[in-house]
């Protein structure tokens, strides 16, 4: 196989192994009705069959990235794969909420070593900086694809299927991936590893996983309680305690240096922040089809996929787009469609328009593809080839930490304005009246139990309460990026349209590399 084969055919297979882990991502929320039915898991368990996918991605990204770096990125990305796919069987089959837990958890493993792997496999071959940029905006087009097909063949499976066949359509894709994996990806890794801190593992993690779980607490019962202070407490000791070890390593885990550089901190903040709005979005939206609008779950996916097309679709022009503008302004324009898309959001009703809501879906999903196809690019080409593995889990953990925090955030703020709003008939039981003030679907299940009239004005002052706590929402979240694109504008100043391989020096953005010093 020649060269040129060799490398489009590795973008392929990253393309295939990000496509099946972000249709992954979002097959389980479908899912959750029909195994909670089969399984009866408690209350406690629910989440934890929920959460803890993303607790462990989350925790080990870092982690994996080094190890990629070290064993080399294709033999992680395999072993990766394989695992994935006997956690997908047994999380299909799991008899009892105990053993989904535990297959939803080594997914979740297997999901951090595959994820920062495509990306450096493709850092990696792609060595010249025009084909590398293009490169990273198909990938990133895919995952973005990937994301808008989740709910879509989520649907098709569940309206026909058991809830496990959600998970058993991985077993064909992990197949294809490992057996053209074998064929085309070459090996690659850090030709002077050094070896792993095994004290920085279980820091990092410990950090992540604390602020992570903060987060989520905080989005589900408020920032008052005592487990979130607890495990925010964790989450920043660890960290604090991590970030100043890695400046004392000879080879540390992340070299926290990079953050000197302008053009690599502004790509890993764009994409925080950018997720921050995304994943919020896209959460409350899935609630404001089925929920207020009353579409099923495959049509309500099918609603949401032009968006997921547009991003795409921005993604691919994101490189010819970068050589003719520049990394800033691009990176700009794509928050500020994003936040005009927010905008547009706003002037939701209870009674749909889609026309409307599809052109506010593509001009948001094509700012969102533009922003983190170079972002992606940026930070990976601010980072020598060998470290490639640890950068990608660098932005990876963003990406995590900034879902996280908009769930908690802006899911907050609606809720907060859904409670605010809403106005109860007078009479209605305690129990019933806070049961509908909790959440949306909680006002309308308990107005399932009431007489007609009251269950009316229940579902219709709910349902009003809600929209107008999105509309709230959005707008705030515009708000947010349309500040993070003048940020963005100003911190990418100067970065090169073209980032050359990396160099010592420093060349493409502020802050001068240095070697970590050795242990004190």
């Amino acid at each position: 196989m020649n060269v040129v084969s060799r490398k489009w055919g590795t973008l392929a297979v990253a393309c295939l192994a990000m496509l099946m882990l972000s249709l992954d991502l979002t097959v389980l929320h479908l899912a959750v009705p029909k195994l909670t039915e089969a399984l009866t898991p408690t209350a406690t368990q629910l989440l934890w069959i929920v959460d803890i996918y993303g607790f462990a991605l989350a925790a080990l990204l870092v982690t994996m990235g080094n190890v990629g770096d070290r064993i080399g990125r294709r033999r992680l990305l395999l072993i990766g794969t394989l695992m994935f796919g006997a956690a997908s069987a047994v999380t299909a089959y799991a008899p009892t909420p105990e053993l989904l837990i535990a297959a939803r958890a080594l997914l979740g493993v297997a999901g951090a070593t595959i994820m920062p792997s495509t990306l450096s496999l493709v850092r990696n071959v792609f060595t010249d900086p025009r084909e590398r940029t293009t490169a990273i905006g198909i990938w990133s087009s895919i995952t973005a694809l990937g994301f808008a097909l989740g709910p879509v063949v989520g649907g098709v499976l569940l309206d026909r299927f058991w809830w496990g066949s959600a998970f058993l359509v991985n077993l064909p894709v992990v197949a294809l991936i490992v057996v053209a994996g074998l064929a085309v990806l070459p090996e690659s890794r850090n030709p002077r590893p050094g070896r792993i801190d095994l004290i920085s593992v279980p820091l990092s993690a410990a950090g992540v996983l604390g602020l992570i779980y903060a987060l989520k607490e905080t989005a589900d019962g408020g920032v008052g309680q005592t487990r979130v202070a607890v495990a925010a407490a964790i989450g920043i000791a660890a960290l604090i305690v991590f970030v100043r070890r890695q400046t004392r390593l000879a080879e540390p885990l992340i070299d926290v240096r990079l953050f000197r550089r302008r053009a690599f901190t502004a790509a890993v903040g764009a994409t925080l922040v950018a997720i921050f709005a995304m994943l919020a979005m896209s959460l409350l939206f899935a609630q404001y089809f089925q929920l207020v609008v009353g579409w099923s779950p495959l049509v309500s996916g099918l609603a949401g996929l032009p968006g997921g097309l547009a991003a795409g679709v921005g993604g691919a022009l994101s490189g010819p787009l970068v050589h003719r503008w520049g990394r800033g302004p691009v990176v700009a324009l794509g928050l500020a469609l994003t936040a005009a898309g927010f905008t547009m959001f706003s002037g939701i009703t209870v009674e749909v328009n889609y026309p409307y809501l599809l052109a506010a879906m593509i001009i948001e999903g094509a700012g969102m593809g533009f922003t983190f196809s170079v972002t992606n690019d940026t930070v990976l080409a601010s980072v020598p080839k060998e470290r490639s593995g640890a950068a990608s889990a660098i932005s990876e953990t963003a990406s995590e930490m900034g879902g996280a925090l908009g769930i908690a955030v802006l899911g907050s703020m609606t809720n907060a304005v859904y409670r605010a709003d809403l106005e109860l008939p007078a009479g209605l039981p305690a129990d019933v009246a806070a049961q509908a003030r909790d959440t949306l679907g909680g006002a309308l299940e308990a107005a399932a139990a009431l007489p007609g009239d009251v269950a009316g004005v229940v579902v219709r002052t709910a349902r009003d309460s809600f929209v107008h706590g999105i509309q709230v929402t959005v707008l705030a979240g515009a708000v947010i990026l349309v500040c993070l694109a003048v940020a963005a504008l100003f911190a990418l100043r100067g970065v090169p349209k073209v980032i050359p391989e990396y160099a010592e020096s420093g060349e493409h953005g502020s802050g001068e590399h240095e070697p970590a010093r050795g242990p004190r």
